[in-house]
């Protein structure tokens, strides 16, 4: 049915990211998800080549990587991930919640058309979140 209630979505969690927990939904077109991250903790960097993704904080802070901008958002900020931009994020100073709609619905997860980028760019990523980090307390 087209009504969903958070609390009432069930909750799931990837074995490849144990840290974060989703709730989920998939239309026609787009898919939605509440997510929520431990802090500290986030996926690799990676793109999508045949997704869009919009995400906007609900509930704590989180250092963003997108493309060659990082910056810490806030309850509020709205970011637009379009395809084949590098990204990655980690939560700082505790958990963040984060709502976010992605197209095409592919199978319908939020983790359908990802590709992991590794070697410098990867490590490059965490230095940065690291001295954000680091400057931000």
């Amino acid at each position: 049915m087209p009504f969903y209630s958070a609390k009432d979505m069930k909750k799931t969690t990837d074995a490849d990211i144990p840290y974060t927990d989703i709730k989920a939904a998939a239309g026609e077109f787009m898919k939605v998800g509440i997510v929520t991250k431990r802090e500290n903790e986030g996926g690799s960097l990676h793109s999508h080549s045949d997704e869009e993704q919009w995400s906007y904080i609900l509930d704590g802070k989180m250092h963003y990587i997108l493309g060659d901008e990082e910056r810490i958002l806030e309850p509020g900020d709205l970011v637009h991930i379009p395809r084949f931009v590098k990204h990655r994020s980690r939560p700082v100073g505790g958990p963040v919640t984060f709502l976010t709609v992605k197209s095409p619905v592919h199978a319908g997860g939020l983790r359908d058309d990802m590709t992991r980028i590794g070697g410098e760019e990867a490590a490059e990523a965490e230095r940065r979140y690291e001295e954000m980090v680091k400057n931000e307390g």
